[in-house]
């Protein structure tokens, strides 16, 4: 039966208070100390219940550096992800911050150790490399929590509800994407640009959001097939960085990527991201029901976020009526929240908070998107059972 629902007082969450058991400290460690780990830190820094005892990176001091720069001066540090989880068995959790080629060795070598892993997105490069994480966190028993943190703003939870609602009905059609019109980061340096470091370019580094954001929403259903185009034009000209044309030979990845994917309950994806176009956006997210439509406005620099008021289409006896579902403001940092979710999470023996069983569908479609455009041509999706 359809829910119906008579006032947006219905969406509201119910606000209490998070209390932490700080009797009980977690020692946790940082792998790959870059800007993105930086995030992390000031985050466990705030955590009563933590302790960040270790760290490693591959270039040496980088890691003792980090570690000096946010006050632990004492820490263990180690230029391997391997020999830190080898010399420090009292670990209940790292971040894995390292750059995208890395995240799967990263994360299975983890786990294998008896370790809880909160790993950056994208999950990994390829399908096959969530995979084998995927089975190495099954053997385990320990858990794996991805870093979406948009999952954890309220407008972005608002969408998920809407759904549920069942105020659109039967989800039919869907068109997502975003972008930045000049935003290849490579003020970091060559690590998101290079096939050896990133390995993915747009599509896995903020396509992932975009792709989590709507299939959160409708429920994380199985992808079928794929007819994807990925394109570089931006990215290999010298002219893009006028104080570094050398990253245009550099440059090996996608800065655009766009899909038409097939989903289980006979609904089809309409995706496009960017990371440099000619365009202040590819446009707005819509989702489409036989009850009603939902438009969801993109941002300028798309990482994640709603652009603005989302409204709700609907008929109701007869007339065309639109709804405008307001910004929900939040003092809530989402990082905070990404973090503390999979402490808690460890502490209390619940369920991954972005769990490895989602997001496999995730990174399936960004795989295929990559094979396809190889390719082609349209391919089918298949994900074996773990």
């Amino acid at each position: 039966m359809k829910k119906t629902v008579t006032s947006l007082d219905a969406f509201k969450e119910d606000q209490t208070e998070h209390k932490i058991d700080a009797s009980r400290k977690l020692k946790v460690a940082i792998i790959g100390t870059g800007w993105i780990a930086g995030a992390h830190m000031q985050e466990y820094k705030q955590m009563p219940d933590v302790e960040v005892v270790a760290a490693a990176d591959l270039i040496p001091d980088k890691a003792s550096d980090f570690m000096k720069a946010w006050g632990y001066p004492d820490a263990r540090c180690y230029l391997s992800c391997h020999e830190l989880l080898e010399n420090e068995p009292e670990l209940d959790a790292v971040s894995i911050c390292t750059y995208n080629t890395q995240h799967a060795p990263c994360a299975i070598d983890a786990l294998e150790h008896g370790v809880n892993v909160l790993l950056e997105k994208p999950f990994t490069v390829t399908l096959d490399e969530a995979l084998d994480v995927m089975r190495a966190e099954k053997k385990s028993g320990k858990i794996l929590s991805i870093g979406f943190q948009p999952r954890f703003n309220p407008n972005m939870q608002m969408i998920k509800k809407i759904v549920e609602s069942g105020e659109l009905g039967k989800i039919y059609y869907i068109q997502t994407g975003g972008g930045r019109r000049r935003g290849i980061p490579t003020p970091y340096g060559t690590t998101f640009i290079e096939e050896k470091t990133a390995g993915i370019g747009a599509v896995g580094d903020i396509g992932c959001y975009s792709l989590d954001m709507v299939l959160n929403a409708v429920g994380y259903p199985r992808p079928l097939t794929v007819s994807g185009y990925k394109s570089n034009f931006f990215g290999t000209r010298p002219d893009y960085y006028p104080n570094h044309p050398e990253y245009a030979s550099k440059f090996q990845v996608d800065d655009f990527a766009a899909a038409f994917i097939r989903l289980e309950g006979d609904i089809v994806l309409d995706f496009r991201i960017a990371w440099a176009m000619n365009m202040d956006t590819p446009g707005d997210t819509v989702i489409l029901g036989t009850e009603g439509g939902l438009r969801i406005p993109s941002t300028e620099c798309w990482n994640g976020s709603v652009g603005g008021p989302m409204k709700l289409y609907q008929e109701v006896c007869g007339q065309q009526t639109e709804t405008v579902i307001p910004i929900i403001q939040t003092k809530d940092d989402l990082f905070d929240l990404k973090i503390r979710s999979f402490l808690d999470a460890i502490k209390n023996g619940t369920p991954s908070p972005v769990p490895s069983s989602e997001i496999i569908y995730n990174q399936a479609i960004i795989d295929g998107i990559i094979k396809s455009a190889q390719a082609g041509h349209e391919i089918a999706i298949e994900i074996p059972e773990i």
